[in-house]
C-alpha cells in the first residue's frame, strides 16, 4: 500500500528534536521557524511535556471520556486563568476541523439557523457549498457541517450587516488572524462591529484561534487586542504541542444539554496530559511575552530588508509576501541555510516557530534571508 499523495513534502527525515532546532538521520541540525504547521508552541522535546506524558502512559494510558477524567477539569481550569476566559465552558475534541464544526453544531442548535458568513480574501460574496473553495480549516469545517456558506471580504461591515438582516444566518465565523490567506488581520473596530451585528441579529460570533491562539499572536487568542467577548471561540493547533486534540470555548449563555456534542477521543487522558503540559510551560517560561517581544523585533528587522513585498503579521505569526514564486528561495533557506519555513500561495513565506524562539535565532534566519536576497 501506499500512502495518499495530498501533501508536498520536504526531503528531509528528522531523528530527534529540541527546542527550535530539528536534527535529520543524516545528523544535519534545522532551525525550525514553521513548528509542524503552528503546532508546536512549546518547542521540540520540552523535558516537562516528556515527564508529564511519561506519567500518564505509567499510569492509565490512554482513555477516552466514557469515565470522569479529573485530567479534563483540570484542563479547563488553567487554560481559563491563562485566557482570560474563565467563565467559558470547554468542550475537547481532536483537531480544529472537529473544533469548529462543533461550534457551528452549537451555533446552528441555539439559533435554529444553517447559513454561516465567513471571510476570505479569494472569495468576495460568494455563496457555495460546493469543495475545493479554499483550504482554510475555518471554511472547510463550515463546508464539511453541510452548512451552507456566504464568503464576504474581509473588513466590510455593511457587507456582513447586509447578510445578517436576512436572519438566516446562524454564525459568523473569523479567524483571529488570518493564516491560509497570507496572515491577513482582521481590524480590531471590524471585530467589535461583528459582535454588535451578532447580538442585533440573533447569530453567533465565532472566534477561530485555531492557528492564531495559544500565545501566538503575543496575546493568549488574537481577538483580545480588540477587547472583544465572542460567543465560542475554537482552538487546537498548538493547544498540545503536536499531540492530537482541540478545543471549543463556549460562552455561559450558551446552555448544554446531553448528546448536545459528542467524541469518542476528545478530552482523554493523554490529550489532557499533553495540554496541561504546555500551558503549564507557557506559564512557568513567559512564552507569551517572548512572542511578542520577538515577534516585534523580527517584524521589525524584517520590514527593513530590500526585496520583500509586504511584511505582515503579529507575534510569531509573520507572513513575507513576494514579487515572485517563493518555491527558489524556500528550498535554498532549507538545503543551503538549514532553516524550515512555510508557504502560503505561490508568493508567501510563512513563519511559525516555537513561542521560545530567541533572538539570537531570529537572528540566524535574518542573516540568512538577508544574504539570499542579496543582489
Amino acid at each position: 500500500m501506499k500512502l495518499f499523495d495530498v501533501y508536498p513534502l520536504m526531503d528531509v527525515v528528522p531523528v530527534s528534536a529540541n527546542g527550535c532546532y530539528i536534527t535529520d538521520k543524516n545528523g544535519v541540525r534545522y532551525l525550525d521557524l514553521y513548528g509542524g504547521h503552528a503546532v508546536i508552541s512549546i518547542g521540540h522535546s520540552h523535558p516537562h511535556y516528556i515527564r508529564r506524558i511519561k506519567e500518564q502512559l505509567d499510569n492509565i494510558g490512554f482513555y477516552s471520556n466514557s469515565v470522569v477524567n479529573p485530567l479534563q477539569q483540570e484542563l479547563a481550569q488553567k487554560l481559563g486563568e491563562l485566557s482570560g476566559l474563565e467563565q467559558y465552558n470547554l468542550f475537547l475534541c481532536n483537531s480544529g476541523a472537529e473544533a469548529n464544526e462543533n461550534a457551528l453544531k452549537v451555533a446552528s442548535f441555539v439559533t435554529g439557523k444553517k447559513r454561516v458568513v465567513a471571510f476570505s480574501k479569494a472569495f468576495h460574496g460568494r455563496t457555495s457549498a460546493a469543495v475545493g473553495v479554499t483550504d482554510n480549516e475555518t471554511i472547510r469545517s463550515a463546508l464539511n457541517n453541510d452548512h451552507d456558506v456566504t464568503f464576504l471580504p474581509l473588513n466590510d461591515t455593511e457587507a456582513v450587516k447586509r447578510e445578517l438582516e436576512k436572519g438566516d444566518v446562524c454564525a459568523v465565523i473569523i479567524e483571529g488572524i488570518q493564516g491560509i490567506g497570507g496572515i491577513n488581520i482582521p481590524e480590531d473596530v471590524f471585530l467589535q462591529d461583528l459582535q454588535r451585528l451578532c447580538r442585533k441579529y440573533d447569530c453567533k460570533l465565532i472566534l477561530d484561534e485555531i492557528q492564531s491562539g495559544y500565545g501566538r499572536s503575543g496575546r493568549f487568542f488574537a481577538f483580545q487586542e480588540a477587547n472583544i467577548q465572542p460567543d465560542i471561540v475554537t482552538t487546537a493547533k498548538g493547544m498540545a504541542n503536536g499531540f492530537p486534540i482541540g478545543g471549543v470555548l463556549i460562552h455561559p449563555d450558551i446552555k448544554p444539554w446531553y448528546g448536545m456534542l459528542g467524541s469518542t477521543f476528545g478530552g482523554n487522558y493523554l490529550a489532557c496530559a499533553a495540554a496541561l503540559a504546555v500551558l503549564e510551560v507557557i506559564d512557568a517560561e513567559s512564552l507569551i511575552a517572548n512572542a511578542a517581544a520577538t515577534g516585534n523585533f523580527l517584524l521589525s528587522e524584517l520590514r527593513k530588508i530590500n526585496g520583500i513585498k509586504a511584511v505582515r503579521g503579529r507575534g510569531l505569526m509573520i507572513g513575507l509576501e513576494f514579487e515572485s514564486p517563493v518555491k527558489p528561495l524556500r528550498e535554498k533557506l532549507l538545503k543551503e541555510k538549514h532553516i524550515f519555513t512555510g508557504v502560503s500561495s505561490s508568493n508567501i513565506i510563512r513563519l511559525l516557530p516555537p513561542l521560545r524562539l530567541t533572538i539570537d535565532e531570529a537572528m540566524i534566519f535574518l542573516q540568512a534571508l538577508k544574504s539570499l536576497l542579496a543582489p
